[in-house]
């Protein structure tokens, strides 16, 4: 299973799963919140890639969750299908969100690409934390 290269346009088709060429070629709720939302950014120390999640909450649920995302293609993929988890969640719900979740909403990802779901859910803590946060101090 490789990449097969020609010029610049590579065959990715055998390297990732359909869901996650979707998920990346085409990812869900892309941007950061305009209005008030409360947002982190986590990076991956070992490979670099970067994930800000941003979310507004309205009567106790997620109203809104955006991403966006610098690294490999697998960590796009997996911002998006964070954020689609995310909708219309209570942070209680949120705190249900594993890796492995994520992983399997893309198809099962190798432990080569795994990183991404990890870096997605070390974001989401890091949003759940800054909410509580917010809470306690409101």
């Amino acid at each position: 299973m490789g990449i097969a290269c020609s010029g610049l346009n590579c065959d990715t088709e055998g390297m990732y799963s359909p869901e996650v060429l979707n998920h990346f070629k085409n990812p869900h709720h892309t941007g950061a919140q305009e209005n008030g939302g409360t947002v982190v950014e986590v990076t991956n120390p070992v490979c670099g890639d970067t994930l800000s999640l941003s979310a507004r909450i309205d009567a106790g649920r997620i109203a809104d969750a955006q991403f966006l995302a610098k690294g490999c293609v697998t960590s796009i993929a997996c911002g998006s299908v964070l954020a689609d988890l995310m909708q219309g969640k209570t942070p209680a719900e949120l705190v249900k969100i594993t890796p492995e979740q994520i992983s399997k909403e893309l198809g099962g990802l190798p432990s080569a690409t795994f990183h991404g779901a990890q870096l997605a859910c070390d974001a989401l803590a890091a949003l759940l934390d800054k909410l509580s946060a917010k809470a306690i101090s409101a």
